[in-house]
């Protein structure tokens, strides 16, 4: 980020940091305040911080770099203030600016543009990431590598990352579907579908499993092949300028009019798409076209709970529960419709997660920046986890999928980790069984 985009953002907080009351209301639903009971790692103490930088009180110390990231950006604060604070649009500003000043760990800057920039920002990045990740799995090194415990020679945290490697497909779901899904009988309506980046290759069932919900549901599916990365994990990281980039080109894609609405199943991404309408000066044509897109984007379970979904037949006797994605319920506000697909599916036990609106400790790359800090919070979810004696636990967001998959590995629990359409999903198929 250039420095007059760096003094943009600074003046763009002025609004934001003024609503703030210091009543303290988010101390308490703070996960990282929770772990340190220091004023400063909670969202009042970060936003003081923010204004005092704003004010030429403080500069860009190494305090102040490190508070901004552990912040997670749950944005469980959002939730919480009486005052409507938008504190996620803060945090994110001042990352930009931290961005663009160079001032971060050398370590942390490079592992943080590489991924990012590297590979889920680009499509080259990720067809190489993704073809050399699929050999290391096929040709059985992963497993060997994890199980000889030859990791545990290497400093740090290396071997407990390398069990976040998601699993990926050589071919992935924009390869190997059709542009256009018809569905069998009268068309209710045509939805597009996003793949996303790396969710294109680790995530192949899931995006299966939504579009042949959406079939079901009498909807036609577009899988437009020319997409690609929606640049949530970069607005949310301090990477502003190419997010803005990766937006400009998912609007192109998405902003056809023969799409009534955008269908995404994660909930990072949906919720970043939503604020696309917020990216761009009015004025110009992309801004047009992107309150285009934000308004006709609907995370999957908002979307069917919203449209009188089919309700399923097959029975499914197991013990169920609900994660609570950040970006799903704090940022988009989407609580119920998740909970209401959830329970339409037959024969299900479902229990509620306690503290199942805290978060679990992925939020986007942060269990791979800084892995015993997001090692905590998964800790505290695992346990609340273990407590519903669940045999299956639904989330709506790739991360925290992978999140929870990696702490039940660690933890000795068997516990099966879906996407709650793909457990509608399974109930359709069981009806015919």
């Amino acid at each position: 980020m250039n420095a007059s985009v760096a003094e943009d953002s600074v003046r763009s907080l002025d609004e934001l940091l003024s609503k703030c009351l210091h009543c303290g209301l988010c101390l308490p639903v703070c996960p990282t305040y929770a772990v340190t009971s220091d004023e400063k790692s909670s969202p009042r103490g970060r936003i003081r911080l923010i204004r005092s930088l704003q004010a030429h009180e403080i500069g860009l110390s190494d305090e102040f770099i490190d508070e901004m990231n552990f912040c997670l950006d749950c944005q469980a604060c959002e939730t919480a203030c009486p005052a409507g604070v938008s504190y996620g649009p803060m945090v994110e500003d001042a990352r930009n600016i931290i961005t663009s000043s160079g001032r971060e760990p050398r370590g942390t800057r490079f592992l943080r543009k590489f991924i990012l920039n590297g590979i889920i920002g680009s499509a080259r990045g990720r067809k190489i990431f993704n073809a050399a990740l699929s050999l290391y799995q096929r040709s059985g090194l992963r497993d060997a590598v994890q199980e000889s415990g030859i990791l545990s020679l290497l400093p740090g945290t290396i071997s407990l990352r390398h069990g976040l490697l998601p699993h990926v497909r050589g071919e992935g779901f924009l390869a190997s579907t059709p542009a256009v899904i018809t569905p069998y009988g009268q068309v209710r309506g045509r939805v597009a579908l996003l793949a996303g980046c790396l969710m294109d290759t680790a995530f192949v069932d899931v995006h299966k499993d939504c579009a042949e919900v959406l079939l079901q549901n009498g909807f036609e599916v577009h899988i437009p092949k020319n997409q690609g990365c929606c640049g949530s994990l970069h607005a949310h990281n301090g990477e502003g300028e190419k997010a803005r980039e990766l937006a400009r080109e998912t609007v192109s894609v998405f902003s056809d009019d023969r799409f009534d609405a955008i269908v995404v199943n994660s909930a990072g991404c949906a919720a970043f798409m939503k604020e696309y309408s917020t990216l761009y000066p009015e004025g110009e044509e992309i801004s047009g076209l992107a309150r285009r897109v934000s308004a006709k984007t609907f995370e999957i379970t908002e979307f069917l709970a919203g449209r009188t979904f089919r309700k399923p037949a097959g029975v499914i006797r197991k013990r169920v529960t609900y994660h609570d994605a950040c970006h799903l319920v704090h940022t988009q506000k989407v609580f119920s419709q998740p909970r209401d697909v959830i329970r339409s599916v037959p024969g299900i036990d479902f229990v509620e997660l306690p503290e199942s609106t805290w978060c679990c400790g992925s939020a986007g790359i942060y269990n791979i920046l800084r892995y015993d800090d997001a090692r905590k919070f998964l800790d505290r979810k695992i346990a609340n986890l273990e407590n519903t004696g669940a045999e299956i636990v639904l989330t709506a967001n790739p991360g925290c999928h992978l999140q929870l998959v990696h702490g039940l590995e660690t933890s000795g629990l068997h516990c099966t980790v879906m996407h709650p359409v793909s457990l509608l999903n399974l109930s359709y198929k069981t009806e015919t069984v």
